[in-house]
């Protein structure tokens, strides 16, 4: 019974909601259209074979206190779920909120002592001090992931469109990145045969999708490598493409690979950080455009990311 369960992924619905099997709607819905067709295909056979009024009013007495109990559960359990989530997504947001403050002051704090306007550090006081920074930025990166999460569960995200230049904002994007790209033994170049790759999209969104495909290429690669960015027309759509000769993702394990802090099992060895919200992030936010995002990947030889926007 357990591998038939395991077989019709309950298992994970009730995972991803956080609930037992029992409370778990996927579940209880089986269970309630099982139930009805076995109570009246029972209260057909009780009506035509038994002449009875009585026991035919019975059964069909009975066959209604069982639809509508586990019809009373089923919506307890969407309310219980709802309850849940909404609490979560104020917890995170509260929280988030919370600490973005003393992390942005701790930042300041570290950046001016570097400097050296109030003292020159050296050796290891400064080597430290990069220590903290790094350790710093990470935290601020998480918060601000956790906000965006927030923002998306909460309907919260508003699109201010405009007429954008795809390959320009490529460009923009690999300027800033090279340094990064060439401190990590890593060849990045752009691909583009479109003449005018207008769209018109919340550039800081996308550019933020953009950001994070390269940056997660760039990471994920064994010593040398190399990153190709291309940018291609499908259709009614424009399409960009990161692609890596980097770690690869496990066939078993890329299905879940949008999914809130997920990261497969090379990634994590390869590198430590990291939340498991970037790429959930991105698939929210090229949605919310209307458009498409992707991915094939082999382990051991390289993933391409993909996204795609509508012209129109």
């Amino acid at each position: 019974m357990k591998r038939i369960i395991a077989e019709l992924k309950f298992w994970e619905e009730c995972e991803k909601y956080g609930v037992g099997l029992w409370q778990c709607p996927k579940f209880l819905f089986i269970v309630m259209g099982g139930v009805t067709i076995a109570a009246m295909t029972a209260t057909h056979l009780i009506a035509v074979n038994y002449a009875e009024d009585n026991l035919v009013v019975v059964s069909v007495v009975g066959v209604t206190v069982i639809i509508f109990t586990i019809g009373n559960i089923i919506v307890n359990s969407f309310d219980k779920i709802a309850t849940a989530n909404r609490m979560k997504t104020e917890f995170v947001s509260i929280v988030s909120h919370q600490l973005r403050t003393p992390l942005s002051s701790l930042k300041w704090s570290l950046n001016l002592f570097m400097s050296g306007r109030i003292g020159k550090l050296e050796g290891k006081q400064l080597e430290h001090a990069e220590i903290m920074k790094d350790s710093n930025d990470r935290m601020i990166k998480l918060v601000n992931d956790l906000l965006s999460v927030t923002r998306i569960e909460q309907g919260r995200i508003l699109l201010r469109k405009e007429k954008t230049d795809l390959s320009e904002l490529v460009k923009e994007l690999v300027g800033e990145v090279k340094s990064f790209s060439e401190a990590n033994n890593v060849s990045l170049s752009f691909e583009n045969s479109i003449q005018d790759p207008i769209v018109y999209i919340d550039k800081q969104y996308v550019l933020m999708v953009l950001s994070n495909l390269v940056d997660n290429a760039i990471r994920y690669i064994k010593a040398q490598g190399k990153v190709v960015i291309s940018l291609k027309k499908r259709s009614s759509f424009l399409r960009i493409e990161v692609q890596d000769n980097g770690v690869g993702i496990p066939k078993d394990e890329q299905r879940n690979i949008f999914h809130k802090f997920f990261r497969s099992r090379n990634a994590m060895r390869h590198r430590t950080e990291g939340s498991g919200l970037g790429l959930y992030i991105a698939k929210s936010f090229i949605e919310l455009h209307g458009g498409k995002i992707g991915f094939k990947s082999k382990e051991g030889e390289g993933t391409t990311f993909w996204f795609e926007l509508p012209l129109k």
